[in-house]
C-alpha cells in the first residue's frame, strides 16, 4: 500500500486509473448482488455506530491517547455543528419574517400561466383524530391564494380504518365547498406492501393523476402536489409563495420546495422533555433552509405531479417516504433534481398523548421511526456506486450529509457526554500523563464554547415560538429556559437510544412496522 501510495504520488493518472477500475469492478459487483450487497449495507450503520460507541471503552486500556485525540476532534466537530446551527438558524428566521411580509399572491398574478396552476394537498391519514384533520383543512382554507379555484384536498385514508367513510363524509360536507375539488381515497392493504404513509400516497398519487388530469381534463405542467402531514397547519401565504416560485423557476420539474417545519403547534401542552426536544428540532429545521447543499424534504414538502409521474410515484416497500422519494427522484434524473427553500413556518404538533407517561413513549416511538430513515441508506449508497452518468461530486457531497447525520445519530450523545472522562477514569496511568490530565480541560473548554451558540438558539426559539396560551400558568414561561438543563436526559432518551434501537433492529433485520405518531 506504501508503494501504491508513492507511485500514485508520482503518476497521478495511474492513480485515477487504479480508482475507476476498482469503482467499476465495485459497482458491478454490486449490481451482480444486489441482495448481499443491501444487506451488508443493512449491517453498516448498526456495526459503525456501535464501533464508535464502544471505542472509547476498550481502547481506554490499551491506546488511550488515541481515545483522546478521537473525543478532541468530536468535539471539535460538535463545536462546528453547534455553530452552524447557531448562525444559520438565526439567518433563516431573519429571512422567515421577511418573506411572510411579502405580498406573493400579487407578484404571483403577474406570470401569465397563473391562473392554470391548481395545488393538490395530499393528505394522508390513518386513525387520525378528525379534529386534527380539520384543524389543517381550515389552514389550507384560510390561504391568501384562493382555494375555491386553485387547491384540491385529496384526504388519502387507510382502507383498514374503520371509521374511514364516515369521516370522509363529515369533512367533504363541511369543506367540498372550500376548494376546487375535495376527494377522498381508501388504500387498501396490498400483499408485498409495507403499511405506512408513502404506500398510501403512493396508491393516492396514482389515482389523482387519473382523476385530476385523465378525467377532469387538468393541464399536468401546471400542477403541484404537496405531501401533507395530518397535523400541519400551514402559513396562509404558503400557496401563493408556492405558486410564485413553481411559475418563476425554469427547472420547475426538477425542484422540490421545502419550508420550515416547527413542532410549536403544542408546544406549551406537552411535558418540559419533550419541550426540549422539539425546540431544537424546530430551530434546526429553521436554519438547514439555508444550507440548500443539506437541505432534504422531511415531512411536508412540495413538488410537481409532472416529476413524480415520471418517476414512478412514491415507493410502497419503505416507511420513510421523504428522503426516499428525494434520491429516487435525484438519481433517476442525472443528478439535476434539488431542494428549493421556501423561508414561511409550517406548525406541526410535538408528540403528545393522553397521560405524561405515554406521551414519553410517544416521542420515543416518533424519534425511533425518524431514525429508522438510516434502512433508506443502503439504496441511497448503491445508486452512488451504480449511477456513474451524475456528476461524482454532486452525489457524494449528498450522500456524505446524509450518512453523517445518520450514521451518527446514536453516537453523539456518547461521545460528548461519556467519552471525556473514559480515558481517564478507566486508565490510571494515562491520566497522570499530560495528555489524560489536559483531556478534561481541552473537551471542557471547546464544549463551553457552544453554550454561546446555545444562547444564540434559545433567543431564535423565543422569537419564533407561538405566545403563551392563557390556560398555560405564566410560571411554565418564565422557567421554560431552565428546562435546557435536561439537555444530558433528554438526549439519551430521545436521541441516543432510539437511534442506536433502530440501528440495532436493521442490523439484525428485525425491520420496524410503521406506527403513526398519537395526536391528541
Amino acid at each position: 500500500m506504501a508503494n501504491f501510495v508513492r507511485i500514485g504520488a508520482k503518476h497521478p493518472s495511474l492513480y485515477i486509473a487504479w480508482v475507476l477500475i476498482w469503482r467499476k469492478m465495485l459497482a458491478k459487483w454490486v449490481l451482480n448482488n444486489d441482495r448481499k450487497a443491501h444487506r451488508i449495507l443493512e449491517i453498516l450503520p448498526g456495526f459503525v455506530s456501535w464501533n464508535l460507541i464502544l471505542f472509547p471503552i476498550w481502547a481506554s486500556f490499551f491506546v488511550p491517547h488515541y481515545v483522546a485525540y478521537f473525543v478532541i476532534l468530536f468535539d471539535v466537530f460538535w463545536f462546528y455543528k453547534s455553530g452552524n446551527t447557531a448562525v444559520t438558524s438565526l439567518i433563516a428566521h431573519f429571512k422567515i419574517r421577511a418573506a411572510s411580509k411579502v405580498d406573493w399572491l400579487t407578484m404571483a398574478k403577474k406570470h401569465s400561466d397563473f391562473n392554470k396552476v391548481q395545488h393538490i394537498a395530499l393528505i394522508p391519514t390513518y386513525k387520525e383524530p378528525i379534529t386534527t384533520l380539520k384543524n389543517t383543512l381550515d389552514k389550507l382554507a384560510a390561504q391568501d391564494l384562493p382555494s375555491k379555484k386553485f387547491m384540491t384536498i385529496v384526504m388519502a385514508f387507510e382502507e383498514r380504518e374503520l371509521e374511514a367513510k364516515e369521516k370522509s363524509k363529515i369533512l367533504t360536507r363541511e369543506y367540498k365547498n372550500k376548494f376546487a375539488n375535495f376527494l377522498s381515497t381508501y388504500h387498501p392493504d396490498i400483499a408485498g406492501e409495507v403499511k405506512g404513509k408513502s404506500s398510501n400516497q403512493a396508491y393516492a398519487g396514482k389515482w389523482i393523476k387519473n382523476k385530476l388530469i385523465n378525467e377532469l381534463g387538468y393541464n399536468m405542467d401546471f400542477v403541484t402536489i404537496t405531501s401533507v402531514d395530518a397535523d400541519s397547519q400551514f402559513h396562509p401565504k404558503y400557496y401563493s409563495y408556492l405558486t410564485f416560485e413553481f411559475l418563476n423557476h425554469k427547472d420547475r420539474y426538477r425542484r422540490f420546495w421545502h419550508a420550515a417545519i416547527w413542532y410549536y403547534a403544542n408546544i406549551w401542552k406537552v411535558p418540559s422533555p419533550i419541550r426540549v426536544v422539539n425546540t431544537f428540532g424546530s430551530v434546526w429545521r429553521t436554519g438547514i433552509l439555508v444550507r440548500r447543499d443539506l437541505l432534504v424534504p422531511t415531512s411536508v414538502y412540495s413538488v410537481s405531479l409532472k416529476m413524480i409521474d415520471e418517476v414512478g410515484y412514491w415507493d410502497v416497500d419503505v416507511i420513510p417516504e421523504d428522503y426516499r422519494i428525494f434520491f429516487k427522484c435525484f438519481f433517476a434524473f442525472g443528478g439535476k433534481v434539488h431542494v428549493e427553500p421556501m423561508f414561511i413556518p409550517i406548525y406541526v404538533d410535538a408528540a403528545q398523548s393522553s397521560t405524561y407517561w405515554k406521551t414519553l413513549v410517544n416521542q420515543y416511538e416518533q424519534m425511533k421511526r425518524w431514525a429508522w430513515g438510516v434502512s433508506d441508506d443502503p439504496n441511497f449508497i448503491k445508486w452512488w456506486i451504480t449511477k456513474k452518468e451524475i456528476p461524482f461530486w454532486d452525489k457524494t457531497v449528498h450522500l456524505i450529509n446524509i450518512v453523517l447525520d445518520h450514521f451518527l445519530w446514536p453516537v453523539n450523545w456518547f461521545i460528548i457526554t461519556l467519552g471525556t472522562n473514559l480515558p481517564v477514569i478507566l486508565n490510571p496511568v494515562f491520566a497522570r500523563t499530560v495528555l489524560g490530565q489536559n483531556l478534561p480541560k481541552i473537551s471542557f473548554i471547546i464544549l463551553n464554547a457552544c453554550l454561546v451558540f446555545l444562547l444564540i438558539i434559545l433567543w431564535v426559539d423565543w422569537r419564533q415560538r407561538p405566545k403563551r396560551e392563557k390556560d398555560v400558568p405564566l410560571i411554565a414561561k418564565l422557567i421554560q429556559p431552565l428546562e435546557f438543563i435536561l439537555m444530558p436526559v433528554v438526549g439519551f432518551f430521545f436521541s441516543a437510544l432510539p437511534g442506536i434501537d433502530a440501528h440495532s433492529r436493521l442490523m439484525f433485520g428485525k425491520y420496524l412496522e410503521y406506527k403513526v405518531t398519537e395526536k391528541v
